[in-house]
């Protein structure tokens, strides 16, 4: 009994020892590549590329690194708005990274969706948000399909809409793509390649300010715990917009879901089959958001900015200027340079580029074009659903098709919305 006692004891020590080194080993391999001075001089010593990024100039970048989240729902200006904050060199802007987390749920077995319910999916979602304002990239890999081989990757969602993941060091060639002034979605796909998640941590760790642009998290209220966590320092971009304008662009640029809508719109009449669900959970979502925000909680007090798209898109520099104000940015010239570039009606017009998640429009004739594509039945409806969100964001009702059709009278309600304190 003795002797069978022991071998016991010795089987469950050694596979504590074995639990401990694993976890040890996965530890180190999803965290950032330098997440304290002692795991930064371990990877400094082993790899000569961390040297330039784990120096005596870390602990100072990482102190003052502003995490910026750029907040909003699908189809109301969030790519145009994103570029505004992609445009400072001093930025690492990354475009709808929780398209994996979604993609890889989705994916998942029947049997394991049926598992996960909301908590756990926003739980995935912040906690790869949490991961990506330390700067580690690798943590991704654990939602790209397929899985990414010594961290490269072809299959990082909308790559090319962050300029620091198609410029040196993750992309070589990222100069002279840069010196064509063609956009990055150009020549990004055809010089840079595929994606080293290594490089993309350093490129991150190398620059002041982490921003990020998600249309997946529901409301503002679920990212409680990332705005009480020590170790950010999280500014809250929420754009919002007509729910009427986002209907409008959805219906355009995702046809196949939206065909129910389009017979609608092209025919005057509510077919049996249409799906009124999407848009009334987006006015309900973003009412509850706003709601909150303008509330300013103590866990929201200072990080939260409530922004209009169609503000922006009438005064894009002014509005610009709000923004960086408040996630504590510098206005370079170089940004300021975009906004007229990509905002003005010349540009647009000849711009050969133009597709779903195009930035370069003439902005003040974007924001009202909805008018003047969805039939009146289907306003009147959408008002209807969200009478209580039009009221509370400023967007006033129309009556008549006529009314719709008058671009000349504006349904956008001048409005300040004091949700921060200089």
């Amino acid at each position: 009994m003795e002797c069978s006692w022991k071998t016991v004891l010795l089987l469950v020590c050694a596979s504590l020892g074995v639990q401990y080194t694993a976890i040890r080993t996965l530890r180190d391999s999803l965290s950032g590549p330098c997440q304290g001075a002692d795991h930064c001089q371990a990877r400094h010593h082993r790899d000569s590329r961390w040297r330039a990024l784990c120096g005596d100039n870390w602990l100072s970048v990482e102190s003052s690194r502003k995490h910026i989240l750029l907040f909003a729902t699908t189809r109301s200006g969030s790519s145009f708005t994103g570029q505004l904050l992609n445009q400072h060199p001093g930025v690492f802007y990354v475009f709808e990274p929780l398209y994996h987390v979604q993609q890889a749920f989705t994916n998942s077995s029947s049997r394991l969706r049926r598992t996960l319910d909301r908590r756990a999916l926003l739980g995935a979602y912040r906690d790869l948000l949490l991961n990506l304002y330390t700067c580690d990239l690798h943590f991704m890999e654990n939602y790209i399909r397929p899985e990414p081989q010594d961290h490269v990757t072809g299959s990082f969602f909308r790559r090319s809409s962050s300029h620091a993941l198609c410029s040196p060091p993750v992309c070589l060639e990222g100069g002279d793509g840069l010196a064509t002034g063609q956009p990055d979605e150009i020549w990004c796909p055809k010089k840079c390649g595929n994606l080293n998640l290594t490089l993309a941590s350093m490129s991150c760790l190398s620059r002041e300010h982490v921003a990020i642009k998600t249309v997946r998290i529901p409301e503002v209220k679920d990212l409680r715990t990332l705005t009480e966590d020590p170790r950010l320092d999280l500014k809250i971009i929420h754009l919002v917009r007509d729910p009427r304008a986002i209907l409008a662009s959805r219906i355009m640029a995702f046809s196949d879901q939206f065909r129910a809508w389009k017979v609608w719109n092209a025919t005057g009449r509510q077919p049996r089959y249409v799906d009124l669900s999407q848009i009334t959970s987006t006015c309900k979502d973003m009412a509850a958001s706003a709601e909150t925000g303008l509330q300013r909680p103590a866990w929201l007090r200072g990080r939260y900015l409530l922004v209009r798209y169609e503000d922006l898109a009438s005064n894009p520099e002014v509005k610009a200027t709000e923004i960086y104000r408040f996630a504590g940015l510098d206005m370079e010239d170089r940004v300021r340079m975009w906004i007229v570039q990509n905002t003005n009606s010349n540009v647009s017009a000849t711009a050969d580029w133009n597709y779903r998640y195009s930035t370069t429009r003439d902005s003040r004739a974007t924001a009202d074009t909805w008018r003047l594509r969805l039939g009146f039945d289907i306003v009147r409806t959408v008002q209807n659903l969200c009478n209580d969100t039009l009221a509370l964001l400023g967007y006033r009702p129309v009556q008549s098709a006529a009314e719709l059709r008058n671009l000349s009278h504006s349904l956008v309600e001048p409005r300040t919305f004091q949700t921060v304190t200089w």
